[in-house]
């Protein structure tokens, strides 16, 4: 089993740093195609720590945990992309929608009716946070939210929501803090939505468990 993690947290190593460096190329629309830096590492770090650590946590059937790990590879794409250009294409979107609407009702860690309510509160919470905040998310984060509702169900996906928001205001007040970005700089919310929810995959007792 160590050296099933081991593997697991090498190949999204590869995954990460990949995807890093696909952002810099694609989509071309604003592409800066930049040379591998400290970002590339630091991606694949985190994209391997947090497979390894999903692998080794689930208690699930090893299709079921494949899943997770395939919609969490397309995740990282899309982490890659929100950073680097401050999108998130339609073209890992839809296919990690799609993902985890066929997987609803197969999935034997979220009922159901949970995961159909997790994705809907999802995109209505954040629907009305954007009605009130304006600028601060974009339509992406939107569609990113959904299928994470979807994985996580409800009431787990409030945590991962919670989680995201704390890592937003923490990272934006460090970025503050050393000049980086001013007041009214943006922010890509993505990449703290897919970090609350990797959060909530291995700190909540709910998910990765068997429920039926």
């Amino acid at each position: 089993m160590t050296l099933a993690w081991i593997a697991v947290g090498a190949v999204f190593a590869v995954i990460g740093a990949a995807s890093e460096r696909l952002a810099s190329v694609w989509p071309p629309i604003e592409a800066q195609r930049r040379p591998a830096s400290w970002r590339t590492i630091v991606l694949a770090t985190v994209a391997g720590g947090a497979a390894a650590a999903i692998f080794a946590r689930s208690q699930l059937p090893w299709w079921a945990t494949v899943v997770y790990l395939a919609m969490l590879a397309l995740l990282v794409v899309l982490v890659a992309t929100d950073f680097e250009q401050r999108r998130l294409p339609h073209l890992v979107l839809d296919p990690l929608i799609a993902l985890a609407i066929v997987f609803v009702p197969f999935n034997p860690a979220v009922e159901p009716v949970m995961a159909v309510v997790g994705g809907v509160a999802s995109v209505a919470f954040l629907g009305a946070l954007a009605f009130v905040v304006k600028g601060g998310l974009a339509t992406g984060d939107l569609y990113l939210v959904a299928p994470i509702g979807l994985m996580l169900g409800w009431p787990v996906i409030f945590t991962a929501l919670f989680a995201a928001a704390f890592l937003a205001a923490g990272t934006s007040l460090a970025l503050l803090a050393l000049r980086r970005v001013g007041m009214r700089s943006y922010i890509p919310f993505g990449p703290f939505l897919v970090g609350g929810a990797v959060l909530a995959l291995l700190t909540d007792g709910r998910v990765l468990g068997i429920v039926r």
